[in-house]
């Protein structure tokens, strides 16, 4: 199964090149990469353009949204990387409150 998301980072070059960096091989803390895997993801890939990124989630049979929240809820490493993407990151202006990744609905598909 794959789950769409959508996000805007802050339009400001320098944010989004650091943003960047952060994501790029070996930036991602090893917490963070393993409460991914371990959680059921089994494939996460993000795209930009201009300041709004895509991202793609394929999990497995046996992941869960809410055990994944309350997982990274009860990870201090995973609420610190949270923070620091925070400095770059800005909601949709639909995202409901303390939304941040907001799932996309699909609307076509050949």
């Amino acid at each position: 199964m794959k789950y769409h998301f959508a996000l805007d980072l802050k339009d400001d070059p320098a944010l989004i090149a650091e943003y960047e960096r952060w994501h790029a091989p070996g930036g991602v803390w090893p917490e963070i990469l393993e409460s991914i895997k371990s959680a059921g993801i089994i494939g996460l890939d993000i795209y930009r353009t201009g300041n709004r990124l895509f991202m793609v989630m394929e999990v497995n049979g046996d992941f869960n949204f809410e055990k994944k929240a309350a997982a990274d809820a009860a990870n201090p490493r995973v609420q610190a990387w949270e923070e620091l993407m925070w400095k770059f990151q800005q909601p949709l202006p639909w995202a409901k409150d303390g939304e941040k990744w907001v799932l996309m609905e699909k609307i076509f598909e050949l």
